[in-house]
């Protein structure tokens, strides 16, 4: 079945999209306050979108009540001033689309929901789960391969599948690494269907192919400089974003080097955006590596 959802306008894909931490307090309770300072600095750093109850909000430690609250305090924040992209994802197809019904999607312009994680369905699985939070969304889908995360990888003929079956599937969000796979995807998309960065470090020369922007990490500290890499960028000015690139590119490193978001919220901690606490299972980064990003983000202050 082809569902039509042409009115709807995604351009704003075509840019940084940042991954909004939840930070919390000694409690481990959410931390508003710090919230807000977060989200004000992105919107000061130029980024064009917000995505909030992703992999780096630690959407799966939170409850359906704080889950609202988080988004409720972003809207509030933002004042409708950035789209915003909300995470609805699960490996239990019925559970993800009854979120999806009992969703309110005032001040929500795009969902982003994860592949199916731990089971490991087929090709056809997959597509049928994509399938089906299409036909339930409100708003349009960007569908989030990252099978380091998952377990299974979206084959990039299943991408393409859905992107043809269903116009309202606005874009991938590519984080496999497989340069090769996001190239036949990009060769053979639809031309309205957009391709996202889900790795930092392989921004740029996604970027250099075709690709359309990022939904990042590194910019909930650095927002300006990741997203001038994807403004030059798409102006075709790519000695200046490979120049921020690198600039950045130790960070990125430093940041993922024990596992997100132990390692950016360590960086927003030292320049006093939040403190620096993460929920279990998770745990804040390493002092070793905690020091070297303190070194590092010197050279941005």
């Amino acid at each position: 079945m082809i569902i039509d959802y042409s009115d709807m306008d995604h351009s704003f894909l075509r840019g940084t999209g940042v991954a909004l931490v939840t930070p919390f307090n000694l409690d481990k309770e959410i931390d508003f306050d710090a919230l807000e300072k977060v989200t004000q600095h992105v919107i000061a750093g130029q980024a064009d979108y917000l995505v909030v109850m992703g992999t780096t909000g630690e959407s799966v430690v939170l409850d359906t009540a704080e889950k609202k609250a988080v988004i409720a305090k972003i809207s509030e924040v933002n004042r409708g001033r950035l789209p915003l992209v909300l995470g609805i994802g699960g490996n239990n197809t019925g559970a993800v689309v009854k979120q999806i019904h009992d969703q309110d999607f005032k001040n929500i312009s795009a969902l982003l929901s994860v592949s199916p994680y731990y089971n490991k369905p087929s090709q056809e699985g997959i597509f049928e789960h994509f399938s089906a939070i299409a036909a339930a969304s409100p708003v349009p889908v960007i569908i989030y391969n990252v099978p380091g995360r998952t377990g299974s990888t979206i084959s990039p003929s299943t991408t393409l599948k859905l992107a043809n079956a269903y116009s309202n599937i606005a874009a991938t969000k590519e984080a496999s690494g497989d340069m090769e796979a996001i190239m036949e995807i990009i060769s053979k998309k639809p031309q309205a269907f957009m391709v996202i960065s889900g790795d930092d470090a392989l921004t740029l020369p996604m970027l250099s192919i075709g690709a359309d922007g990022v939904i990042s990490v590194i910019a909930n500290a650095l927002p300006y400089q990741m997203s001038e890499i994807v403004r030059q960028a798409r102006k075709n000015q790519f000695d200046v974003s490979k120049e921020i690139h690198y600039q950045i590119l130790p960070m990125i490193k430093l940041i993922f080097s024990e596992g997100s978001p132990a390692g950016i919220k360590a960086a927003l901690s030292h320049i006093n955006l939040i403190d620096n606490y993460i929920r279990l299972p998770l745990v804040p980064a390493s002092k070793a590596l905690y020091e070297k990003i303190v070194s590092e983000m010197k050279s941005f202050m």
